[in-house]
């Protein structure tokens, strides 16, 4: 592709001297070696962040400080929203990220602090999530819900996403990077102004949906059931219910002293934004129950249904995004 934009680059330039500057051929062709040196420089520089052809893209991550001792880490591509909180002991890490997105985090933890990563808390399976765990070290203790250490293991396809098989990144690894620890309900891990707890109100997104709240931060990380101001996955093939979903929001968003939430995938927001979210998904299952008492089918509610209009700033899905979570709630219900 250089040799072809090269060549694109040198060909029309001789064309435009021929025409332009006949007696200057000997000029031109230098200008035109020029204009060549100057072109494969740029792209091998690639400015701006982007990548020269064929090359992979630079996994760069962004920090946002939530509190002295506790920040988010973002990155376009990257996939989900990690938190990182330094303690005494050691940082604890929420998500990883995409496959390859482990050690940039790494290495941006290390201009936070030079304190050594002891734990991992994964918010549920997905692969955006929970890859770059097997970059990590092997000592490194990981934290998950009983429900989501099963499914770690699968790693089965995401519903209405993939349609074949997922990439088992654990067992390409050897097991590195799978669940050490698991809860059932709740969980407390450190003391102190150190405390994190771990929460688990039921079924949505998938079947084992961590809540992890930083108390004295007032600072809590939804993982993707609350992944932004839109419909979610309802990932039924790993144990999501579009049914339980908004009651597993409205324990979530009763949870007390929390400013800060950090989402799935979105920027930070609020918890009066969590309850909204939970009555955003409350009123679509609302309206695919009454679709289906009164004889509609998926399609069709796959093609009518529109965001309510008091749900202000909420992205309207297509079709084709939309009918997974229709069929998904149309299953459940009796």
């Amino acid at each position: 592709n250089v040799r072809l934009i090269h060549s694109c680059v040198v060909s029309g330039f001789s064309r435009t001297v021929e025409l332009l500057m006949k007696r200057q051929i000997v000029l031109g062709t230098l200008i035109a070696a020029g204009l060549l040196s100057i072109s494969v420089t740029a792209l091998q520089q690639a400015p701006g962040g982007g990548a020269a052809p064929g090359q992979p893209a630079p996994r760069v991550v962004e920090v946002d400080k939530l509190k002295d001792n506790l920040y988010m880490l973002r990155g376009t591509g990257g996939g989900g929203n990690t938190a990182v909180f330094i303690t005494s002991t050691g940082v604890v890490v929420v998500d990883t990220k995409n496959p390859g997105w482990g050690q940039p985090i790494l290495e941006k933890i290390k201009t936070l602090t030079d304190k050594p990563v002891t734990t991992i808390i994964n918010t549920h399976t997905h692969f955006d999530h929970v890859s770059g765990n097997v970059e990590f070290p092997p000592t490194v203790d990981v934290v998950t819900h009983a429900n989501t250490a099963k499914l770690m293991q699968e790693m089965n396809p995401v519903y209405g996403i993939q349609t074949g098989p997922q990439q088992n990144i654990f067992k390409e690894n050897g097991g590195r990077g799978l669940a050490k620890r698991t809860f059932t309900d709740r969980m407390t891990l450190g003391s102190g102004n150190e405390r994190i707890e771990l929460y688990y109100f039921g079924r949505a997104h998938t079947g084992g949906d961590a809540y992890v709240v930083f108390p004295v931060q007032r600072v809590l990380h939804t993982g993707d059931t609350f992944p932004n101001k839109g419909i979610p996955i309802i990932d039924a093939n790993n144990g999501g219910s579009g049914v339980a979903y908004p009651d597993t929001l409205a324990k979530a968003a009763a949870l007390p002293n929390i400013d800060t939430v950090v989402t799935g995938h979105s920027p930070l927001m609020t918890i009066a934004d969590l309850k909204e979210y939970g009555e955003f998904n409350r009123a679509f299952l609302e309206a695919v129950r009454a679709a289906k008492k009164a004889g509609q089918t998926v399609d069709d509610v796959a093609k009518t249904w529109k965001v309510p209009e008091r749900f202000k700033g909420y992205a309207q899905p297509m079709p084709d995004r939309l009918k997974p979570n229709v069929q998904a709630v149309w299953d459940e219900l009796k």
